[in-house]
């Protein structure tokens, strides 16, 4: 007996260290998002449970989503991947310890994501995690220089701590899929406008990802309609898709970019500030957040177009430093 007492005595091993954890706690981290999934219509544009298996191939890249019971993982569950990559992403550029499993608050998450901290939406944030777990992916996805064919959840496990009984939750620990993982660990990542968080239309987002993804640092980008309505993985007709295009470009509101039709059935993005008329005063990133400061929840992309008109109304005047110029105009217009 008391020999195996001192072969087995003693703890098991702590098998789920905390320091295996990164916690997230990194506040006002740039909102990043993944290459692969930006290219790929792996969420779905849905707003009622979507439960088609998705089959795409796209230059020699092959995806097949397969949903759980519950529908596939839309766009807006795709926030919670964004935080945490958002997350990752800081704390890599500041020097600490990362790993794909993430410890983060749900109040947190919230904010950062612009939702309300309501009830209900905690409630609608389990249904998240439950649609990320269970939405499974195949595909030979290329992430970190490494082609696998695979399959893989979004997520692959997550788990909620609450203060009580049916209380509200206070934590959730969420593990990352190792494609992802590998992606930002290889920085295979872009920064989103913080504006992304207030596209209201699941197509809005959609089009800003691959308008991000492939306008990037060249001026402008062009591409045929029928082919956005394949890449941007949406169900509805091409006559559908095409009308709810236009509105997009009525309407103005897309961050970072301007989008317009051309003959071809073509559409055309240009980032916002290139593309202008020569001579045209060109706005710095920082300029708009800056603006954002001026005037809280204002359209500051809408307020550029309108200070470029008054700017060629005004005899095209050369500016020094158009960055103060339109933040000095924006001020007296908010004063006024």
């Amino acid at each position: 007996m008391s020999e195996a007492i001192g072969q087995g005595g003693g703890l098991l091993p702590d098998r789920h260290p905390t320091s295996d954890f990164f916690v997230c706690d990194f506040v006002g981290a740039s909102p990043k998002d993944d290459l692969g999934s930006m290219e790929h219509p792996i969420f779905s544009l849905s707003t009622r449970p979507d439960r088609r298996v998705l089959s795409y191939v796209h230059n020699e890249t092959e995806v097949v989503v397969t949903p759980s019971v519950r529908g596939r993982a839309t766009i807006h569950d795709k926030d919670i991947l964004i935080y945490c990559i958002s997350q990752l992403m800081a704390a890599l550029n500041a020097g600490a310890t990362v790993s794909r499993n993430l410890q983060l608050k749900a109040h947190d998450l919230l904010v950062a994501t612009n939702r309300d901290t309501s009830g209900d939406a905690y409630a609608r944030l389990r249904d998240a995690f439950e649609r990320l777990a269970g939405t499974r992916i195949t595909t030979n996805i290329e992430t970190g220089g490494v082609e696998t064919t695979r399959g893989f959840g979004l997520i692959e496990s997550w788990e909620i701590q609450r203060r009580s009984r049916g209380g509200r939750m206070i934590s959730v620990m969420v593990t990352l899929s190792e494609w992802l993982y590998r992606a930002v660990l290889s920085k295979s990542v872009l920064t989103l406008s913080r504006d992304y968080f207030r596209l209201r239309k699941p197509l809005e987002r959609r089009i800003y990802e691959l308008a991000r993804k492939h306008c990037g640092h060249q001026p402008e980008w062009r591409i045929g309609i029928a082919t956005l309505h394949k890449k941007a993985g949406s169900a509805a007709p091409l006559r559908v898709f095409r009308a709810a295009i236009r509105r997009m470009i009525a309407e103005n509101h897309l961050p970072d970019y301007l989008l317009a039709e051309e003959p071809g059935d073509l559409l055309s993005v240009t980032a916002r500030g290139r593309g202008c008329a020569p001579g045209a005063p060109i706005l710095a990133a920082d300029t708009f957040e800056a603006a954002r400061g001026l005037v809280p929840g204002a359209d500051v992309y809408a307020l550029e177009a309108e200070w470029r008109a008054w700017w060629a109304e005004t005899g095209r005047p050369a500016l020094r430093s158009p960055d103060k110029a339109f933040l000095g105009w924006l001020s007296a217009r908010s004063r006024g």
